[in-house]
C-alpha cells in the first residue's frame, strides 16, 4: 500500500474541472499538496485555492508550458510521486461523408484529428516523460516504489462510436502505451494504470439538454445513470494506493457498450 498523505506531492493535468478536480479534491483530502494544471486560469486559480494548492497554467501540447508548470510545481511544493493526467478534448465528425442538403462530399479535417491526437495522447504522453524523469530523482521507497501515474482514456478506445475516428485513436493509443510505460519504468518503481471512463456527468456532460442526459442514462445497463466524477477519483486513488495496481486498463461504465451512433 502506498498510502497519500502531507508528504504527497501530486499533479494533476485538466484538475481545474471534472474528473480531474475530483481527483484532486481526493488526494487534498488525504492531505497531499496538488498542483492543478489546466488551460483555464479562472477555474484553475479557484480550485487550487479551495484545495490549498497551487495552479500552473498549463497546455500540455507545448513543450515550454509544460516545463514551466512542472517548474514551477517543485519548486512551490517538491518533486512529485503521483501524476494524474485528465487533460483532453473530443469532437465528433464522420470520416467523410455526404451532405443531406446538396450531396457535396467532405472528410474529416486531417488538422482537427493533429489537433485531438496532441492534446489527448501526445500531450499525455509529454506530462508523462517529464513527470517520471522528475520521479527517478526521489529516493525509494517501500518495495522500491517512488511515484504512481494514473491516466485517462475512455470507453471510445474499444467501442467507439461514428464520427469519433479521431478521438477513439487518441484515447486507444493511451490504452495501448499503458503497459509498455509500465514496464519501462518497473525496474525505477513508478507504476502506471489507466481509467476508460464511461459517460460521466461532467462539465461538458451538464450543458446537455436534459431529455439528451436522461437518454444517455438509460443506455447505462446499471446503475441506470452518469458517472459521477467522484467514482472516477475513487478509482484513481486505489490506483495510486495499492501498491500491486500496475499496467492495468480498467473501464469505469455501469458495464455500458457504446452502439454504433
Amino acid at each position: 500500500m502506498t498510502s497519500v498523505n502531507e508528504n504527497t506531492v501530486a499533479v494533476i493535468t485538466g484538475g481545474a474541472s471534472g474528473l480531474g478536480e475530483a481527483t484532486a479534491a481526493a488526494l487534498a483530502a488525504k492531505g497531499a499538496k496538488v498542483a492543478i494544471f489546466d488551460r483555464n486560469a479562472d477555474l484553475g486559480e479557484q480550485t487550487a485555492k479551495r484545495l490549498g494548492g497551487i495552479f500552473c497554467q498549463t497546455d500540455v501540447t507545448d513543450e515550454a508550458s509544460v516545463d514551466a508548470a512542472f517548474a514551477k510545481s517543485r519548486s512551490e511544493l517538491g518533486q512529485e510521486s503521483v501524476l494524474v493526467c485528465c487533460a483532453g478534448i473530443g469532437s465528433a465528425q464522420k470520416t467523410a461523408s455526404r451532405s443531406k442538403t446538396d450531396g457535396s462530399i467532405k472528410h474529416y479535417p486531417l488538422d482537427e484529428f493533429n489537433t485531438i491526437i496532441q492534446v489527448n495522447l501526445v500531450g499525455t504522453f509529454r506530462c508523462v516523460a517529464k513527470s517520471a524523469a522528475g520521479m527517478l530523482t526521489l529516493e525509494p521507497g517501500e518495495d522500491g516504489a517512488r511515484g504512481a501515474m494514473v491516466l485517462t482514456a475512455s470507453v471510445a478506445a474499444e467501442d467507439g462510436q461514428m464520427g469519433q475516428a479521431a478521438y477513439s485513436a487518441s484515447k486507444g493509443g493511451i490504452v495501448g502505451m499503458t503497459l509498455p510505460i509500465a514496464r519501462d519504468l518497473m525496474s525505477e518503481g513508478i507504476r502506471v494504470n489507466t481509467i476508460l471512463p464511461g459517460i460521466f456527468n461532467t462539465p461538458l456532460m451538464q450543458s446537455a439538454p436534459q431529455n439528451v442526459k436522461d437518454a444517455l442514462a438509460a443506455s447505462v445497463p446499471f446503475p441506470k445513470r452518469l458517472g459521477n466524477p467522484e467514482e472516477y477519483a475513487r478509482l484513481a486513488m486505489t490506483m495510486i494506493e495499492c501498491g500491486y495496481f500496475n499496467g492495468e486498463d480498467v473501464r469505469l461504465d455501469g458495464a455500458i457498450r457504446m452502439a454504433p451512433r
